[in-house]
């Protein structure tokens, strides 16, 4: 396969800027094995059933963007990828030139971080205080909003852009299908008999980055830490014995899960995953996905194509576009029922 067949055309107008006025105020694109049908997000106890399962990913977004100045006045840019424990982090780092192992800069005016080297792509940087890397970056750090989105963060994203259920620390992007769902959406499915439960996948900047490679099979995946409790396999497990489906809320969500099976078993769990969805992956867990629309070029369009056969999905992308559907991270959503 060629990176170029999951290219598409899309209007820049059709890219959210911001959230809708109230969480679950969104279209909802319905595919399922026998066509697809434009609705409301509203409308999605609807199609589900009594004894489905929700799977949601409750990571919760780092205020991971930092902004300092070298000792020459130089501006710094980090953008933490990672936490790795509590006064060193995993990050990108923008300087008008590559800082070196042993260099120092000041963040916020207010703590001295250290280079410590790299690790990859990425710089290991010590935070110089005797306070935890959460602390600090609760306090000087800014929300790390999508490339795509172009303004800076303000009061409205600091609500929007975390899931209600946001709970673990660890993600520099947040879940984007989670944020269609309010606490008010969540009860009502409870009602109807659906039940919920959690995994943990703490997204990685590396979700916004397109395939360069010409050929699907040569692109690398970026790695991300995943939980799958043992509560989520027990879930699964008794969904499937009343006869219930396991859905997915969100690429992250199927992610976990399909990384957890890897064996061909659920299993419970926690640990890094590279797994790489495309068409011709055979699916182990998840039945159905709730996910918003992606980037072009995309390993998340891949997936999508893979769940929901690659003709099909390419329609809807084509279909979505047509109707004016809102794209990314708050844009609208799409349910898709796996085509095999």
């Amino acid at each position: 396969m060629r990176t170029d067949d999951f290219d598409f055309d899309l209007p820049e107008r059709l890219i959210a800027q911001h959230p809708p006025v109230q969480r679950g105020a969104s279209r909802l694109l319905r595919i399922g094995k026998e066509g697809m049908e434009d609705g409301q997000f509203a409308e999605l106890p609807q199609s589900l059933h009594k004894h489905d399962l929700l799977v949601l990913n409750d990571t919760r977004v780092l205020k991971a963007r930092l902004f300092g100045k070298k000792a020459t006045g130089g501006q710094v840019e980090v953008m933490v990828e990672r936490v790795v424990c509590e006064h060193e982090v995993l990050a990108q780092v923008r300087a008008s030139k590559t800082p070196k192992p042993g260099s120092h800069f000041q963040v916020a005016d207010a703590f001295s971080v250290s280079v410590l080297g790299r690790e990859g792509e990425f710089f290991r940087l010590r935070f110089d205080s005797e306070e935890s890397v959460d602390v600090l970056l609760e306090r000087y750090g800014k929300l790390p909003l999508p490339p795509y989105i172009t303004h800076a963060a303000e009061a409205e994203d600091e609500e929007r852009y975390q899931t209600v259920f946001a709970r673990e620390q660890g993600a520099v992007a947040a879940p984007t299908a989670g944020l269609h769902f309010d606490q008010a959406m969540l009860d009502a499915l409870r009602a109807k008999g659906v039940q919920i439960a959690y995994v943990t996948l703490h997204v990685g900047a590396g979700t916004f980055q397109p395939v360069r490679a010409e050929n699907v099979e040569d692109h690398v995946m970026h790695s991300e830490p995943y939980t799958v409790p043992q509560e989520t396999v027990d879930a699964v497990r008794q969904a499937r014995l009343n006869g219930g489906r396991v859905v997915a809320v969100g690429t992250t969500s199927l992610r976990a899960l399909e990384s957890a099976a890897s064996s061909g078993e659920l299993e419970a769990g926690s640990g890094e995953t590279r797994i790489f969805i495309k068409p011709g992956y055979r699916f182990k867990v998840v039945e159905v996905l709730l996910t918003n629309f992606h980037l072009p070029r995309s390993t998340l369009l891949m997936l999508v194509s893979a769940f929901g056969g690659m003709e099909k999905m390419l329609a809807a992308y084509r279909h979505a576009v047509a109707k004016e559907y809102r794209f990314f991270s708050y844009g609208d959503a799409m349910l898709i029922e796996r085509e095999q």
